[in-house]
């Protein structure tokens, strides 16, 4: 297992390498560049000005020279300055922007977890029942409608419709991470239902896919258990059901949902860029948006390789996990 983990970490420094530069790449090839966003609607600025201002960046070199400028910076911890935030790229994701991401990830990571986890069992027990189609067509619906549209109608229906209706009774705010006029000496406990009040619909709707999505897996994955031999074996035993649902066949349904948990958390991150655009949340999915619109590739090249970054460890993690969830997989 010792060995099989370090290898997978050798791996993992030629992947993110060429990870990297393909996001560099591809950031470098969109139309425009941060001179472009410098000189818009300055007419003074003359051709020989543009001609130093893209020496000055390094736009003139090809993007492989570019990339390894980059590259020898980043080993040294330097990710660049981000002109649209004015502050280090790297500490501007990480400080200002990852806690409030993590803030809506991880609670939609852990209740999406908590609740589709009992309703797949639940579903797949009781195939065919009315619950069963329910759930289906839910899980059906919350997956295949865009995330946007979802937000989009949440907002309509929450913020402006039901306030309207209600008179203001059930009103949730359309976006932010606050209210700006909420005092700062306000305490902690107000602060905190300040913020829930505002993480409501943003984590409602990242839950929504998170559900849909292991709902789906795990009711498939307990079907094609419950049908095997070693299950109707325990059975006509006579074992209790409830044994031998929850101790033989989730042990042996549940591989699938490891895989899918393990790559959730970097999911929920590229997930929460529609997210946190709809409903204006100021966290990484967000500062992405906002960073290739206005050029600031620093900013776009520090975000998108900690995603990548996330994927490959957590695949890892993911891969040793199926040793201790299946005692019969051993890495050597």
């Amino acid at each position: 297992m010792f060995n099989y983990a370090l290898r997978r970490i050798l791996q993992m420094i030629p992947l993110l390498l060429v990870i990297s530069f393909v996001i560099f790449a591809l950031t470098a090839l969109q139309p425009g560049d941060p001179v472009d966003q410098l000189i818009l609607g300055n007419s003074q600025i003359t051709p020989e000005d543009v001609a130093r201002l893209r020496a000055a960046y390094g736009l003139d070199q090809p993007i492989v020279v570019r990339y390894f400028f980059w590259l020898t910076h980043a080993f040294q911890g330097d990710f660049g300055w981000s002109r649209t935030f004015s502050a280090p790229a790297a500490a501007y994701v990480f400080q200002e922007r990852l806690p409030n991401t993590l803030m809506l990830t991880l609670p939609a990571l852990v209740l999406s977890t908590l609740i589709a986890v009992p309703l797949g069992i639940f579903s797949a027990v009781r195939q065919y029942s009315v619950l069963d189609y329910v759930l289906t067509f839910f899980s059906f619906v919350s997956f295949s409608a865009p995330i946007f549209w979802i937000g989009a109608m949440a907002l309509w229906l929450f913020a402006i419709y039901l306030p309207q209706v209600t008179g203001g009774l059930i009103s949730l705010p359309p976006g932010g991470l606050g209210s700006p006029d909420l005092a700062p000496d306000a305490g902690l406990w107000a602060t905190f239902i300040d913020k829930l009040h505002y993480l409501i619909l943003p984590l409602s709707i990242l839950m929504l896919r998170e559900i849909a999505v292991i709902l789906r897996f795990l009711r498939a994955s307990m079907l094609e258990v419950l049908n095997q031999d070693f299950v109707r074996t325990a059975r006509a035993k006579g074992l209790p059901s409830r044994r031998v649902i929850y101790r033989h066949a989730l042990r042996n349904a549940v591989l699938p949902i490891v895989t899918l948990l393990g790559l959730s958390i970097p999911g929920l991150f590229g997930g929460a860029v529609l997210t946190e655009t709809v409903f204006s949340w100021p966290g990484m999915g967000r500062v992405i948006v906002e960073a290739l619109t206005s050029k600031d590739f620093n900013v776009v090249m520090v975000a998108l390789t900690f995603i990548s970054l996330l994927t490959v460890v957590f695949q890892l993690l993911t891969d040793l996990a199926y040793a201790t969830v299946d005692p019969r997989i051993r890495y050597s």
